[in-house]
């Protein structure tokens, strides 16, 4: 009985997360780099694989480089050949696009750094493109 009710609440849960996000997930992997700059200002770069992009963020798989401080703000560029895919958001396939970082994924046993990152891309509100699935903003009058 435990058991059914401990896999009913994981559901939930799952459809709860769900149902939060603002916009599709598509599972593209295409290859990038990433660019920022550390606590003393020097710039780093490491190579990267995105594995889930939407329009407003990207989870980047990234092994073997320095770990990339939380909430730090990042250049995502994907590589050339990648960003004529159908699959990407607009943003994405004009070039460099400044993003934060607002969560990292587990760390790797034999380096310690993270394996993935993912970013928010802060993207000019006029550039993003309306979700075809998105409700319309609620109307208020002011009276």
């Amino acid at each position: 009985m435990g058991a059914q009710v401990l896999n009913h609440t994981l559901r939930s849960i799952q459809t709860f997360a769900e149902t939060r996000r603002r916009a599709e997930r598509k599972s593209v992997r295409v290859p990038g780099r990433v660019m920022w700059r550390d606590s003393r200002g020097m710039t780093r770069f490491a190579s990267v694989v995105t594995r889930d992009i939407s329009d407003q963020g990207v989870y980047l798989e990234c092994h073997g480089s320095q770990a990339i401080p939380l909430h730090r703000l990042v250049y995502l560029q994907l590589e050339r050949e990648a960003r004529e895919l159908n699959a990407l958001p607009h943003a994405l396939t004009d070039g460099r696009v400044l993003s934060a970082v607002y969560r990292i994924g587990p760390c790797e046993p034999t380096t310690g750094t993270p394996s993935g990152y993912a970013l928010r891309l802060l993207l000019d509100p006029g550039t993003i493109r309306p979700n075809a699935t998105a409700q319309p903003p609620a109307t208020r009058s002011i009276a």
